[in-house]
């Protein structure tokens, strides 16, 4: 098995569809890396995702919107196509088997402190938050490590 991980925000919000009685989560990924090339200019490249998140628990759906940063894993696949302009390129698209908030951009007050969701598969438990990280509270000098 391959196993694809990626971190990234999520370019819109997600589409929840019904294909053959099974329900699906439609979202793409966004990662953004910055680099200099070989002159020393500053460049950035972007990688986009296509996920679908094959599920019987839709309610995870409801967190996955723009802006949001998201951990997902799952199995890659990559298509090529041809382009409007007539070149060759590709598309790479992920089965997610797992998706995580990590915050986000979106403007509405949930940061990237403001507590994760775990979501796996066709878990039949309930959509995991974990309670909010407070950084503002220096640790108690007792608790060092050294």
């Amino acid at each position: 098995m391959i196993k694809l991980q990626i971190i990234g925000n999520l370019g819109k919000d997600c589409i929840v569809k019904e294909v053959n009685g099974k329900n699906v989560i439609n979202f793409s990924v966004a990662h953004t890396e910055r680099y200099k090339d070989a002159q020393g200019n500053q460049k950035e490249r972007t990688t986009w995702v296509e996920c679908a998140y094959w599920t019987d628990k839709t309610a995870v759906a409801q967190y996955l919107t723009k802006g949001k940063t998201v951990y997902a894993e799952g199995s890659p696949e990559a298509d090529a196509y041809t382009n409007k302009e007539g070149q060759v390129a590709a598309t790479l698209r992920m089965r997610v088997q797992a998706v995580q908030l990590l915050g986000g951009n979106s403007g509405d007050g949930q940061g990237p402190n403001s507590g994760n969701i775990t979501h796996t598969g066709m878990s039949k438990g309930p959509v995991a938050v974990s309670a909010p990280v407070n950084t503002n509270t220096p640790a108690p000098v007792d608790d060092l490590p050294f």
